[in-house]
């Protein structure tokens, strides 16, 4: 019985059965119940699923049908693999399982401090398709509320991880997440997704459209000491810093120093989940920094740059990268391009993401033409930057 062919096992299984009588229970056409019986169809997993409900067959036709015939080795077993995944996605879920999830979704928002985007993107994917499929099933509220807010959680660090690769297809991450936070009626959740949403128009140049998702983000808290207002004071201080607003980017760099300080300690971690001094110190040195207080800024860099880890290579080029810009800004041509190449030179070639060379590119077109010195030449030929393009002075959108 184990070398059986789907359609023997399917004929054994129908017995006295009609072929008429079994297509009419799974709801397909006689013919192609037939027409797998005799091998010349192969079918889907919903096709399988369904015979093996009107013949009572417990699995085996659905077991049978992951594996074709011919198939190799390596073949049955992701066959296999995605086979009792289904089967254990449709049972019930303990509380040990969504601790398991709970430990996942963590796990990833760690992961984004110092894996390569594209590494991390794989994996999310992975993992996004078992949670789709447990989430196919009927679940008690409580539980279905919580896979919810997973499925919230994880669709934003797929947002944020797009938006990092320079993909616009984390616009629709964005809305998916924010759909399932407000079908889990989960606030904290909804405002930590407009918070990073944020940075997808800030980085685009959508200023005035930031700054409207960052006051969001920080109404939907409603007081709740969570990360989402962490996150979004300090970006709407750096958006208003472009356009120039001093106060505004102020007062909302005081707001985002409460905003940490009411923060559990839990969540001042280094993860997309939470939020640290570190960060703050890096992105209240970026706001200075667009404001052309170099000094302020300097005493943010340093402090900054003394609390992050080695493994979080991407804010610590972006802080170095705001350095550069510094010394652009104080008329130093020469330093400014040096440190950026050092800068660009000193990463691996997996976390250069465009977000880092976006603003190693802003600092190469920030020097004057009539400064340009053997270093920005370097400097633009690494970005393959050509030679006639100049900025308007005007400064970036870089990494959160």
């Amino acid at each position: 019985m184990h070398n059986e062919t789907f359609g023997e096992a399917l004929r054994r299984l129908r017995g006295s059965r009609s072929v008429r009588d079994v297509a009419q229970l799974a709801s397909c056409g006689k013919t192609y119940v037939s027409d797998l019986e005799n091998g010349k169809r192969w079918p889907t997993s919903d096709i399988a699923a369904a015979l093996d409900r009107a013949l009572g067959a417990e699995g085996e036709l659905a077991a049978r049908a992951q594996v074709r015939p011919g198939a190799s080795v390596m073949d049955q077993v992701d066959s296999l693999q995605r086979g009792l995944t289904e089967v254990l996605a449709a049972g019930p879920m303990t509380d040990a399982g969504l601790d398991e999830w709970d430990y996942t979704v963590s796990r990833h928002g760690r992961a984004t401090r110092y894996r390569a985007e594209n590494e991390l993107l794989a994996e999310l994917v992975a993992d996004f398709n078992d949670l789709r499929l447990v989430l196919t099933h009927r679940h008690q509220p409580a539980v279905h509320k919580k896979l919810t807010i997973t499925a919230a959680r994880l669709a934003g660090l797929m947002a944020l991880t797009l938006l990092k690769l320079g993909d616009d297809r984390a616009r629709a991450w964005w809305r998916t997440g924010r759909a399932a936070a407000s079908a889990a009626d989960d606030r904290a959740t909804l405002s930590w997704i407009y918070a990073h949403e944020a940075y997808q128009l800030y980085y685009n140049g959508e200023i005035f459209g930031a700054v409207d998702l960052a006051a969001r983000a920080q109404h939907l808290a409603g007081g709740l000491p969570c990360v989402g207002p962490a996150l979004a004071a300090p970006l709407e201080a750096r958006a208003h810093a472009l356009l120039g607003a001093r106060e505004p980017s102020a007062t909302a760099l005081a707001s985002a120093e409460v905003a940490l300080q009411r923060l559990p300690e839990s969540e001042q971690v280094p993860s997309a989940f939470g939020y640290s001094e570190s960060q703050l110190r890096f992105h209240a040195g970026n706001a200075w920094t667009h404001l052309g207080e170099t000094d302020r800024a300097a005493a943010e860099h340093d402090v900054a740059l003394g609390l992050y880890p080695a493994s979080d290579r991407m804010d610590i080029a972006l802080i170095h990268l705001d350095q550069a810009m510094c010394l652009a800004v104080d008329g130093d041509p020469a330093g400014a391009a040096a440190l950026a190449t050092q800068t660009i030179v000193d990463l691996p070639e997996q976390h250069r993401s465009s977000l880092i060379i976006y603003r190693a590119r802003e600092v190469a077109v920030k020097v004057p033409r009539a400064q340009e010195v053997p270093e920005v030449r370097v400097l633009r030929e690494i970005l393959a930057l050509p030679a006639g393009e100049r900025g308007n002075g005007s400064e970036d959108r870089e990494g959160d």
